[in-house]
């Protein structure tokens, strides 16, 4: 299972008023386990592009890259980690759009 470790967060705007939601880009260093195929010695980090609307919030997309190297891995987030994922951009773009 990953743990996040740190985390930025931005709101994007929409300067031409197209796409509905708050949209938000986090970047989340995560840890895993030696044993886990993701694990990097260099560590890893996802960046995460989400939405909420209507206080719902849902995850558009992810990367997941390794430090130090600009070309996103092939990997994929197993269900549960996606949605501790999800949960964690939901809490923080809460904490994001009250300040």
């Amino acid at each position: 299972m990953l743990n996040i470790t740190e985390y930025s967060i931005e709101k994007l705007n929409d300067p031409f008023g197209i796409l509905t939601g708050e949209r938000y880009e986090l970047f989340l260093d995560i840890e895993v386990p030696e044993e886990d195929e993701l694990f990097s010695e260099n560590g890893l980090y996802i960046r995460a592009l989400f939405v909420v609307e209507e206080q719902v919030g849902k995850l558009i997309k992810y990367d997941i890259f390794e430090k130090g190297n600009e070309d996103a891995l092939e990997f994929e987030l197993e269900d549960d980690e996606e949605a501790l994922i999800t949960d964690f951009c939901l809490k923080h773009s809460n904490e994001a759009m009250n300040n």
